[in-house]
Order: C-alpha cells, then structure tokens, then sequence
C-alpha cells in the first residue's frame, strides 16, 4: 500500500519516527527551559518590571490597542472577503475583457508584500494630494492582499468541484449565477472554511504590520510601554510575552469557531440525510 507521495511507514520506520519525535520534543523542551532561566537570571520577572500592569491607565490603553486590532481585523476581513468574492466570479467570467483584467489585478496585488502597500498607502499618496489615516491605510492594504488571495482560494474552491454538478444544473434550465449562487457556492464553501479561516488568521496576525506607520494598534501599543525606561525598567520581555499571548488567544478563537461551524455544517448534514432517507424507505416498502 502506498499513498501519492511517499510509502506507507513499515513498523521499524514508524518505531524511527517516534524516537525522532521525543528527540525534536526534547530538544525544544530544552530550548525552552534554558530561555526561561536566563530570563530569571537576567531578573526579567522581577516586581519591578511587572508593576506596570498595575497601572489603571495602562490597563485602558491596552483595551484600546485590542479594540484597535480587532477593528482592523474586522473590517478588513469583511472587504477581503467581498473582494475575494468578486474577483474570484470575475476571473470565473466567460468573457475574456472581464477575466483578463480581473487575473491582473489579482496577481499583482497578490505579489505586493503587504508592508510596501501599507508605505505607499500612508507615506505615498500624500505626495500626489490624497492623504489617508493609519487605519485607512491599513484597513485598504489587508483588503487587497488578502482579498486577492481568497479570490484564488474562491476560484480553487469552485473549480474543484464536478463538472457534472453545473452540467446538471444548466441542463434543469439554470442561468451561470444561479448555478454558482445555488449550486456550487454552497458546496465549495464546505471545502473551502479550513482555508478562509486560516487565511483570515494570517490577517488578523498582519495588523501587527500597522505599528509601523504608527496605527495604535496591539504591537506597537507594546513597544511602547516596553521601551519605558524611566517608570519600569524597560519590561519588553513581559510586554511582549503579554502581546504575543493576546494574539494567540485571538487566533484560537478563530479555530474555535472554524470547528464549530464545520461541525454544525456536519450536523446539517446528517439531519438532511435522515430526512430524505425516510421516505425513500416507505417507498420502497409500498413498492
């Protein structure tokens, strides 16, 4: 028995890896470990350089950074989700003067690294008169990088499915945007949830990218009480153990709620199979 791209592990090849595993767990163990002792050994932890969380002021800004983050995220992900949507049905076009200029557009906006969109945005359109805020400006460039990328998940998603599921449909009489509203969207989305989460993950984790054209946002909300010598004794390391603990805990939720909703979709599933396989019984029985 083999699988596409490798043989199936034998039993000395399965016993291998797991020795290999227990090694690469060691091993990263270990890493951890010794980084914890220098931190405490370098008095990283002290009261001191954790007073600052104490600060009520303190405590407000960081539910402000947070609100700030999410408010990117949501916004952003709710436009990349449209422009995927739409460019993804434009590239799917069968009139070439609608897929040409779509395929473009995707290509190129998917090829910008996100950081240059986000400088030109913000430090760019200035120069020619237009000048837009932090958030606008960080808002647009998630859209656009990340909508170009959905639109390819989209198009991937819907182009997987069976031609005979749009044959069947054109054959009943369906126009092409009742077939793809009716027919394959549905299915494709079914396929498709694991990876839209995990891209909508990845924007979320690109906010961050917004400290740097001064956005108040998580990060850089934590660069600057971490560099706050005068009062704390620089505590980055804390601060930025806190950061990255928040943004964990965010993207777990969007985990979360990506196997809720798998599960639902498999529950809806099961109920509609159970529905339809009654009556086919008592016909079968009246037969």
């Amino acid at each position: 028995m083999s699988m596409v791209l490798f043989d199936v592990p034998g039993p000395k090849a399965r016993a291998r890896h797991k020795i290999m595993a227990v090694i690469g767990i060691a091993a990263v163990l270990a890493v951890l470990v010794y980084v914890i002792m220098r931190f405490i050994a370098t008095d990283q932890f002290s009261a001191r350089r954790l007073s600052w969380i104490n600060y009520k002021q303190i405590q407000l800004s960081l539910v402000e950074a947070i609100g700030n983050t999410l408010s990117a995220f949501a916004v952003g992900a709710v436009l990349a989700l449209a422009f995927g949507a739409i460019f993804a049905a434009a590239r799917l076009s069968d009139h070439a003067w609608v897929r040409a200029p779509a395929a473009v557009i995707v290509e190129i906006f998917r090829a910008i690294p996100l950081v240059i969109m986000m400088f030109f945005f913000y430090y760019g359109l200035p120069v020619a008169g237009v000048k837009l805020t932090a958030f606008t400006a960080v808002v647009v460039s998630l859209m656009l990088y990340n909508g170009s990328v959905l639109a390819e998940i989209f198009r991937a998603g819907i182009n997987s499915l069976p031609k005979g599921q749009s044959e069947a449909a054109y054959a009943l009489g369906m126009r092409k945007t009742q077939v793809m509203v009716l027919v394959l969207l549905p299915q494709a989305l079914r396929a498709m949830l694991p990876t839209i989460i995990s891209q909508l993950v990845v924007l979320l984790k690109d906010t961050a990218l917004g400290f740097l054209i001064t956005y108040e946002e998580l990060l850089r909300w934590g660069t600057r009480i971490g560099g706050d010598a005068v009062n704390f004794g620089r505590p980055m390391i804390s601060v930025m153990i806190l950061v990255a603990a928040i943004y964990i805990g965010l993207c777990l939720v969007l985990t979360w709620l990506a196997n809720y909703l798998e599960k639902r979709n498999r529950r809806n599933k099961k109920v509609i199979h159970l529905d339809h396989a009654e009556p086919l019984a008592l016909n079968e029985v009246k037969v």
